[in-house]
């Protein structure tokens, strides 16, 4: 399967995290060494770009507006506009930052962290509620990386990059998670960000793998979408229906990067997506 379109052409040095911003019918997306969060809306084509003070591994809407963002050195919250930023929850490790994120059902944030040198068990996947309070979930990964939920809420998808697994968790009365096992192995690069669609197959963008696969609830390999460039990030459902595929890509660490590397491509029809929670803070 194949299909992509340029959505935004750019030259990110990590593009990653798309988000579908269903209020406001846009996509937000970041790249993370590069300290900037960016929208687009497809409708108008219009962009926009936020600085952030550090590097950022994830930005999300929340419910009254604005901004939660995953920082280097802790979660924090933007007023609509970029206006008033605040932390909610700061916790400085020295060689240590943030990394992909997602948003539960419930509207909390499952923020993700990794060591630079992306040492084992540097890193680990949190969950933080709207008032601030922060519960560890997983204190032994290197690379926190996609986060999703099954669209009964009742499983929880989860990747540590350099694993090579797609894991699956039981989702527990009180939305915690337990049980982790493999769902599925990756033989082609390394699996990044991830997206669950509303058949409950899991979408995972291959870190020099060049492509994103599509995994059944079962863990069957069965739709390969092939991409130009090396290092696809994530991926994300977006458009008016959720039916189109955004994923955002990186050219860093590449010698000769492909002219879209570092650009948001866009495979329309891909399938349909799920909408995403907003942070309830």
């Amino acid at each position: 399967m194949t299909g992509y379109e340029v959505a935004v052409r750019a030259e990110a040095a990590l593009g990653e995290g798309p988000t579908w911003d269903t209020r406001a019918q846009r996509l937000i997306w970041i790249d993370i060494l590069g300290s900037r969060v960016h929208t687009y809306d497809p409708a108008s084509g219009r962009r926009t770009v936020m600085a952030t003070e550090q590097h950022v591994g994830a930005a999300k809407p929340r419910a009254g507006g604005g901004l939660v963002v995953n920082l280097r050195d802790g979660v924090g919250l933007y007023g609509p506009g970029g206006s008033d930023f605040r932390w909610l929850h700061r916790e400085v490790v020295p060689g240590r930052r943030a990394n992909d994120a997602a948003v539960a059902a419930d509207g909390s944030l499952w923020a993700g962290t990794m060591r630079y040198d992306e040492a084992p068990g540097g890193g680990t996947l949190s969950r933080i509620t709207p008032d601030g309070t922060v519960l560890t979930v997983l204190d032994d990964v290197a690379v926190s990386n996609g986060t999703g939920w099954s669209p009964d809420g009742r499983l929880m998808y989860y990747i540590d990059s350099p694993t090579r697994r797609v894991d699956v968790l039981d989702v527990r009365d009180g939305g915690l998670p337990a049980g982790r096992r493999p769902l599925a192995h990756v033989d082609r690069g390394f699996p990044d960000g991830l997206a669950v669609d509303a058949d409950g197959c899991v979408w995972v963008a291959l870190w020099d793998g060049g492509a994103v696969h599509r995994y059944t609830p079962s863990g069957v390999l069965d739709r390969v979408l092939e991409l130009p460039v090396r290092r696809p990030t994530a991926c994300a459902f977006g458009g008016p229906e959720l039916a189109d595929l955004y994923i955002t890509t990186a050219r860093t660490g590449l010698d000769a990067p492909h002219p879209l590397s570092g650009s948001v491509l866009v495979v329309p029809g891909a399938g349909k997506g799920l909408p995403q929670p907003a942070f309830a803070g």
